[in-house]
């Protein structure tokens, strides 16, 4: 018989429940104070529903009433320096963090609303509705409410989706030397979703303050935590992370505040994460005004055991029993929290002139129109004081330097300069610098700021976003291949490219991902892929492509003092080159939304970027024709150099646009299409694109290079053009 031996959790895992001696230990104020946050919280959701019901709600109304102890419960005792993000279903999470925050944590029975606390319940009832007062001026509504005064870093409408911002905020707020946390909320549904359990492990490796939250309420829209999983304790998820773990009853307020107490401690002390499963119910449906049970997966005897167990009035009748509140006093909170909430709808809302004994929203408070895109991008008035040299017109003192020696020279010096500054990614501490030489000396300089991470896209990724999210740190992020992009696609596209416009345009997302095409090397399809094209189809990211290490150092600079995100694209055929850079200068910036011209012509414009300049290049010395070579270094829809490619369409009116990778995720597609938009009285023929191929390239060097564009493609594209002209 082999020898077994039990093997323990290498972290506590516990079941907190109170007992009659925990409540009259507990301090009647924070009582007082959970009883008005809860009726509060009560009253606004019945006023959404009620507004739903009207049709006064664009969009869902995911309600939180049953669900409000747990959010009381844990949120009642922070700071306003410590931080929450939540889940779509967060209204209650919101406003308990903006509750607290205006209250200090304290709220009157007897006069339970002050106008501060009036102006955040209408301000975010304004959101709700999408008008111009709410808190992202009508741009987040039900499932993106953000206030970063209060620590509301923004709930979320993707399952999941929040916590490695939630992990990034509480990185910074451990490297800023604070004792503060971030604590993330999330549903049953989210608990086996990739981002949560690699945040697990990563907040976990990186022993980070962030509390994980899970709001219990046993269904995922419809469908039951034993059907989705076979540990249905929730919790249990944080024993495989070696996290301090917690399970309460959600519906005790009190026993959800000495759970999180006692995790707050872990976390304040230095000791890492904490998980704390709070068993909720929510007593409507997914969305909307009417219980699960009208759509057939609960029953209405299961709702009204969970509606006898209401938050509401166990926190009322245990301060009953304590003498501590009459049930006149009770009566008087539910009706002053019902008035707050009938005088917030009443500032937003007024009789419909054209529906007799119907509401409509007051006109004058939608946002205007024109608002539509403001706030995509910054307005790059951070780089109005640059020192910026173009260096295709520069002729002072040159030094000769390797390409990816630049990459990493001109990071070290930003990090030397700008404490701010962290680079993390997969191995990009070790092997030298990188699996390329890319952060070649940094980490010995920089230990504390160039961050190895766990194999996780998600979570890593995610991180930065709440790292730049926070504004205390800037981070550059390494995708080691740009095709890691889709295991990361939720954060990269879903939060950070959309955080700034989707919460009212007003916070920077001041980030850089660092990436680099690999075609030609042998990777195959799943390596080596040009991102440009989707990211430039995709909302709030700038883009650079330099083609030399010139240019690279000054196209880097310009993105470290972006206030936007920035995916900056890399070359691996680039890497090995020697090339000239301004001697000694490492500080200059490429003047914002620049294009180079490479070579003057007039017969033909060619546009391109990365190696693929080179290749065009000869390709143009190779066939006679008298082209212009346009290297566009900026290729995002906000930053490209329009007036520089429109000079030129002018002149030669023959365009090619040329790049290497796959037809199918082509930058060219999108470029062209502008291109014919804007200056089609200027074209003399339909706008040439050279590309690689439909497929990815493949492993076989013969099918790699079949796959993917280079001068000879170059070549037959220009061959092209010249037959355009006719007679020639």
């Amino acid at each position: 018989m082999p020898k077994l031996q039990r093997l323990d959790a290498a972290q506590p895992w516990v079941q907190l429940s109170t007992t009659a001696a925990d409540w009259k230990r507990a301090d009647p104020a924070l009582l007082a104070t959970m009883l008005g946050e809860l009726h509060l919280i009560r009253a606004f959701e019945e006023t959404v529903l009620e507004l739903a019901g009207e049709s006064l709600v664009h969009g869902p109304a995911h309600s939180s009433i049953g669900q409000e102890g747990g959010a009381v419960g844990s949120i009642v005792g922070m700071r306003s320096t410590d931080a929450i993000n939540g889940s779509h279903r967060g209204h209650h999470q919101f406003l308990a963090k903006a509750i607290t925050h205006v209250s200090q944590g304290a709220l009157d029975p007897a006069a339970l609303v002050t106008p501060e606390l009036q102006s955040v319940l209408q301000r975010t009832l304004a959101e709700i509705l999408g008008l111009a007062q709410g808190f992202c001026r009508g741009r987040g509504g039900s499932m993106h409410l953000q206030w970063f005064e209060a620590g509301a870093l923004g709930t979320n409408a993707i399952v999941g989706g929040g916590v490695p911002l939630g992990a990034g905020n509480a990185w910074a707020q451990k490297h800023a030397g604070t004792t503060d946390v971030t604590m993330s909320y999330f549903g049953d549904g989210a608990v086996n979703i990739g981002s949560v359990l690699e945040s697990m492990n990563l907040t976990s490796a990186w022993n980070l303050p962030l509390g994980f939250f899970i709001e219990n309420n046993m269904y995922a829209v419809s469908t039951k935590v034993d059907e989705a999983t076979r540990e249905t304790r929730l919790s249990a998820r944080g024993l495989g992370f070696g996290i301090h773990s917690w399970r309460v009853d959600g519906m005790d307020p009190l026993a959800v505040h000495l759970a999180t107490e006692q995790a707050m401690e872990v976390m304040r002390s230095g000791g890492g994460p904490a998980v704390i499963e709070a068993e909720v119910y929510r007593y409507f449906h997914q969305n909307g005004p009417y219980p699960g049970s009208a759509f057939g997966y609960r029953t209405k005897e299961e709702e009204a055991q969970w509606r006898a167990r209401d938050p509401l009035t166990r926190v009322a009748s245990e301060m009953l029993t304590l003498g501590l509140i009459s049930e006149a006093e009770v009566a008087s909170v539910r009706e002053q929290a019902q008035e707050a909430m009938k005088a917030a709808a009443g500032e937003l809302l007024e009789a419909d002139p054209d529906a007799q004994g119907k509401r409509r929203i007051i006109p004058s408070l939608w946002p205007d129109p024109s608002f539509v895109d403001v706030g995509l991008r910054g307005d790059t008035s951070e780089l109005a004081d640059a020192r910026t040299l173009d260096p295709n017109d520069y002729t002072g003192e040159l030094e000769e330097s390797r390409f990816v020696d630049a990459v990493a020279a001109v990071m070290g010096r930003r990090m030397e300069s700008d404490e701010r500054i962290v680079v993390l990614g997969e191995d990009v501490h070790r092997l030298a610098g990188g699996t390329n030489g890319a952060t070649k000396g940094l980490a010995a300089r920089f230990p504390d700021r160039i961050l190895g991470t766990p194999i996780s896209e998600n979570a890593f990724a995610g991180l930065g976003g709440g790292m730049a999210l926070d504004g205390r740190f800037r981070p550059v992020v390494e995708f080691m291949y740009p095709d890691f992009m889709w295991v990361a696609a939720d954060q990269v596209f879903n939060q950070i490219g959309k955080a700034r416009h989707m919460f009212g345009g007003q916070n920077p997302v001041p980030l850089v991902l660092r990436t680099k095409v690999a075609m030609g090397s042998g990777y195959g399809s799943q390596h080596l892929m040009d991102p440009a094209g989707i990211f430039s189809t995709s909302p709030g990211w700038r883009i650079v492509a330099p083609s030399n290490a010139a240019d690279y150092i000054g196209l880097m600079n310009t993105a470290l003092a972006l206030e936007d995100p920035v995916l900056v694209i890399e070359h691996v055929d680039l890497y090995g080159q020697t090339q000239s850079i301004p001697a000694g200068d490492l500080d200059y910036q490429v003047p914002f939304g620049k294009a180079a011209m490479r070579r003057e012509g007039s017969e033909a414009t060619v546009i391109s970027y990365l190696s693929m300049v080179g290749h065009s290049l000869e390709a143009i010395e190779q066939t006679g024709i008298d082209a212009e070579l346009i290297d566009l270094r900026w290729l995002d829809r906000a930053s490209i150099d329009w007036e520089t490619i429109g000079e030129s369409i002018r002149k030669t009116n023959n365009v090619i646009i040329v790049e290497q990778g796959a037809r199918g995720t082509s930058y060219g597609s999108w470029l062209s299409d502008e291109i014919q938009r804007r200056f089609f009285d200027w074209l003399d023929q339909p706008v040439e694109r050279v590309t690689g191929g439909e497929a990815s390239p493949s492993i076989s060097k013969v099918l790699e290079r079949a796959a993917i564009a280079r001068t000879e493609e170059v070549v037959a594209g220009l061959e092209r053009v010249r037959r355009g002209w006719g007679g020639n």
